[in-house]
């Protein structure tokens, strides 16, 4: 028996946007290096970046009938993220399902399985980040749930989190942690701008971020020459 939830409290769309603005690196940073999909999610082509409230979707092995449910419960500003009950290679979504998400302002989709018609969506600057691609199909039949928590690449998805991807991946933000989280972003963006001015005037990241006083304690050795090497 499946579940839809259609009513789920979304993050402050201005805090959403104002996280996409930071990259996903910056926002893991953050929150404590907490909230980073796996890396065997990546985007399907380079320069992909999406923000937005995420419609969580929990699909069995092949199968893609709650994707279509989950449509239905997309609004404008949504990351819809997948996630099978079990492992799948299946392509779970193409250009059709992305062309129909797109116009309800759907911002970009994460899924923990395949995807196909890439160039398609790459045409369409439509963003998925997918642990395949591949044109296995999938069969509509059995149901699943629409707006539950659940596990998409080894990170906890709640409906309504925030979710940023980008190059570098997937991060996912509490929703209750949103606001907190921006202002830990901006301030780890001003400090990483003050120290891109001192690399870039030739300063060395051992004296930036105080390495040096760590090394001596570890007992480095600074020598002029090999003290193994032979003539």
């Amino acid at each position: 028996m499946g579940i839809v939830v259609r009513k789920i409290q979304r993050a402050d769309p201005v805090i959403v946007d104002a996280l996409g603005t930071f990259g996903v690196a910056t926002i893991h940073e953050a929150q404590g290096r907490t909230g980073l999909l796996g890396p065997a999610v990546r985007p399907i082509y380079a320069g992909a970046h999406a923000a937005g409230s995420a419609v969580t979707v929990s699909v069995p092995p092949g199968d893609n009938l709650m994707i279509h449910v989950a449509v239905e419960q997309c609004g404008d500003g949504d990351v819809l993220v997948v996630a099978p009950t079990a492992h799948s290679d299946a392509g779970y979504l193409g250009e059709l399902l992305a062309t129909a998400l797109a116009a309800r302002g759907v911002r970009g989709v994460v899924v923990d399985a395949g995807v196909r018609d890439v160039a398609m969506l790459q045409q369409m600057s439509f963003p998925v980040w997918s642990r395949r691609v591949s044109a296995f199909g999938t069969v509509k039949e059995t149901l699943g749930d629409v707006n539950v928590a659940i596990v998409c690449a080894g990170q906890i998805v709640r409906p309504g989190d925030v979710v940023v991807a980008d190059d570098d991946g997937v991060v996912v933000v509490r929703r209750e942690r949103a606001e907190a989280i921006r202002t830990a972003s901006a301030a780890r963006e001003e400090k990483e701008s003050r120290s891109r001015t001192r690399y870039e005037a030739g300063e060395l990241s051992l004296d930036i971020l105080g390495l040096r006083e760590g090394l001596d304690a570890k007992g480095i050795r600074y020598v002029d020459a090999d003290p193994e090497a032979t003539d």
